[in-house]
């Protein structure tokens, strides 16, 4: 589980395809902090971690992530937003995360408002009912809060140390990201409809 609170920026330095997995290797200054089998989200996406030392750490990412993550684009110098795993003895800053991506959107604009950032998403209209104005929403591991909702978009507004500390100051018009919608919305439309 996470918090959304983005720890450190990876860059994917090697990229190898194992059938219809892809193993990645990523720097980050996390690295020598890590251990093998620890979860880590990547974009919001939780994969365990395979190998690391003290520059490096290797994930390997299932065919099923990358149907439904922004991953199938990844290249080697790609910008990964990671945070490690929420520990239960501290602050909850961000809002409770899984790791599970939901749904992939597409930035359909972008605005630069003298220091602080507007981007809007459009995402698929089934899940339209999971989101809500003023809600929390993860978009590529990164805890925020959504408004202008329609039933097929929504607008986050990004501060100028989420822009430099998150891959949101590399993100433009018509690139993908990986959204994971509030789970407590998703228990309540459950228990609504059963």
């Amino acid at each position: 589980m996470f918090t959304g609170i983005i720890e450190s920026i990876g860059t994917v330095e090697k990229f190898d395809k194992n059938g219809k997995n892809i193993e990645l290797t990523i720097s980050s200054s996390l690295s020598s902090k890590l251990r093998i089998d620890e979860s880590l989200s990547h974009n919001g996406v939780c994969l365990t971690v395979t190998s690391c030392n003290e520059d490096v750490y290797s994930v390997t990412i299932i065919d099923e992530s990358l149907k439904k993550s922004n991953f199938s684009k990844i290249k080697i110098g790609s910008k990964i937003n990671l945070e490690r795993s929420l520990r239960m003895n501290g602050r909850l800053d961000g809002h409770i995360v899984q790791g599970h991506v939901d749904d992939i959107a597409t930035c359909i604009r972008k605005v630069d408002q003298e220091n602080s950032w507007l981007f809007t998403f459009q995402f698929s209209e089934k899940f339209s009912s999971l989101i809500i104005e003023k809600g929390s929403i993860c978009v590529n591991g990164v805890s925020l809060t959504c408004f202008e909702i329609s039933e097929n978009k929504f607008t986050v507004a990004i501060i100028p140390h989420t822009y430099s500390n998150t891959n949101f100051g590399l993100l433009n018009e018509g690139d993908i990201v990986n959204l994971e919608f509030d789970i407590l919305g998703k228990y309540i439309k459950k228990m609504i409809k059963g």
